[in-house]
């Protein structure tokens, strides 16, 4: 059974950076795809990135994009979410997500393993 375990999430204050984890068991790890989502409260879940199997592709939200960075290491069978200049607006649940496809229209699968979440809040 596919497992995914996010970690490292917690409270920080605008501008501070933040690195999160998701940790992937029971498949074969290096063959596919792995997507970071977020939910705000009372918002709906949104894309934030996804990488590819080997870590040649990535995708981010425009959102995002020049402050996340997605990498992987095959090794541990973990994805990272490297989170720079927070904001306010970053705030919420960040889950992982396995499937089998690119993520390249930002959008899960119904067949998509996730992970529980782990809370990543941004205040003063």
């Amino acid at each position: 059974q596919v497992q995914l375990k996010e970690s490292g999430g917690g409270l920080v204050q605008p501008g501070d950076s933040l690195r999160v984890s998701c940790a992937v068991s029971g498949r074969t790890f290096d063959s596919y795809s792995v997507a970071w989502f977020r939910q705000a409260p009372g918002k709906e879940r949104e894309f934030v990135a996804a990488i590819s199997w080997n870590g040649g592709t990535t995708y981010y939200t425009q959102a995002v994009k020049g402050r996340f960075t997605i990498s992987r290491n095959n090794v541990k069978s973990t994805v990272y979410l490297q989170m720079n200049s927070l904001t306010a607006e970053d705030t919420a649940d960040y889950y992982c997500a396995t499937g089998a496809h690119y993520y390249s229209d930002h959008e899960a699968k119904e067949d998509d393993y996730w992970g529980q979440g782990t809370r990543v809040t941004v205040s003063s």
